[in-house]
C-alpha cells in the first residue's frame, strides 16, 4: 500500500497551496488528495496544483468533494451537486488522479419529514450517474462511511448495501478506519466488502467524537483494520487525513507526527508498498 495525505491538512495555516505539496513530498509521502473546489478556482490555481505535483513527483490519487445536496428533496438542488460533482471529476482527470472521493451527507430533519427511503433513492440514482461519468474518464467514485447518526452510509452494512444499489462498477467504497472505530464495525467486518474498496482514510479520534488526529493521539487501534484491509485484497492508498489543527502554527510538526507514526504501523504490518 502506498502512504498518502490529504492536503486540507495545510488549509487555514501559513502554508500556501505549492508549499503544502512539497512538504508533502519532502516529509515522505507517496501520494497527495487534493482538497480543492474546482468551482472556486481558477485556471492559474489549477495549473499551479498540477505543475506542483508534478515538480514533487507526487502523484495525486483523489480529489475530495462533500456533495451534502446529493439527496435533497428539491431536484434542482440535487442536479447542481451532481454538476459540481462532474467538475470534480473533470479536475481529478486534469491531475491525472484516480478517483473522487465523495461525501454523500446525511439524512434531514430527522428522518421526519421527507421519507429516508427517498432520500436514499436520490443518493443511489446520482452515485450511479456520476459513477457512469467517471468510467467514461477512467476514473472511480469511491464513497465514504461516516459516523454520524444520520450518515446515509452510515457503516460498512450500509455500505455493501449502497454499493449493491448503485450497481456500477466505477463506484466503490472509501473506508476511514476511525470511522469504522466511531460506529462500532469490527476490522473483521471489512471482509464483505472485499473487491469494493477503492481507497482508505487514516486517523485518529478519542472514540467517542470525530477526531482526525495524527495516529497515537487517539484510541483506535489500527493494526487489526489495516491486517484486514490487506486480507481483503486492498493495496491502493492510505491517506492520513488532518484536518482543523488545533494549534495551525504547529501544523509541520502535526503532518510529520502523523507520517512517522503510519509509517511505522504498515511497516510493522509488511504492507508498505
Amino acid at each position: 500500500m502506498k502512504l498518502g495525505l490529504i492536503s486540507s491538512a495545510w488549509l487555514g495555516t501559513g502554508i500556501d497551496t505549492a508549499r503544502g505539496i512539497e512538504l508533502t513530498r519532502e516529509i515522505g509521502f507517496d501520494t497527495i488528495d487534493i482538497f480543492a473546489d474546482p468551482m472556486e478556482i481558477d485556471a492559474r490555481e489549477r495549473r499551479l496544483i498540477r505543475k506542483a505535483c508534478i515538480s514533487a513527483g507526487l502523484p495525486v490519487v483523489s480529489t475530495v468533494c462533500c456533495a451534502l445536496g446529493i439527496a435533497d428533496f428539491n431536484q434542482p438542488v440535487r442536479a447542481f451537486h451532481v454538476k459540481r460533482a462532474k467538475s470534480y471529476l473533470d479536475f481529478c482527470y486534469e491531475l491525472d488522479g484516480r478517483n473522487l472521493l465523495f461525501v454523500v451527507g446525511e439524512y434531514i430533519w430527522q428522518k421526519e419529514v421527507v421519507a429516508p427511503q427517498d432520500q436514499w433513492k436520490w443518493a443511489v440514482q446520482h452515485v450511479r450517474e456520476l459513477a457512469e461519468y467517471a468510467s467514461t474518464l477512467g476514473l472511480e467514485i469511491v464513497v465514504e462511511i461516516e459516523p454520524f447518526h444520520l450518515s446515509i452510509v452510515h457503516n460498512v452494512e450500509s455500505m455493501g448495501q449502497f454499493l449493491s444499489e448503485v450497481d456500477h462498477p466505477a463506484a466503490r467504497a472509501n473506508i476511514d478506519i476511525s470511522h469504522l472505530a466511531l460506529v462500532g464495525n469490527s476490522a473483521s467486518e471489512i471482509a464483505s466488502l472485499a473487491g469494493r474498496i477503492g481507497h482508505v482514510h487514516l486517523s485518529d479520534c478519542n472514540g467517542k467524537v470525530h477526531g482526525d488526529l495524527p495516529p497515537g493521539r487517539g484510541t483506535v487501534s489500527f493494526p487489526p483494520y489495516l491486517k484486514a484491509l490487506a486480507d481483503a485484497g486492498f493495496s491502493g492508498t492510505v491517506s492520513i487525513e488532518l484536518e482543523y489543527s488545533p494549534e495551525p502554527d504547529k501544523i509541520l510538526d502535526w503532518v510529520r507526527e502523523a507520517y512517522q507514526a503510519t509509517d511505522r504501523l504498515m511497516t510493522s504490518l509488511g504492507i508498505r508498498a
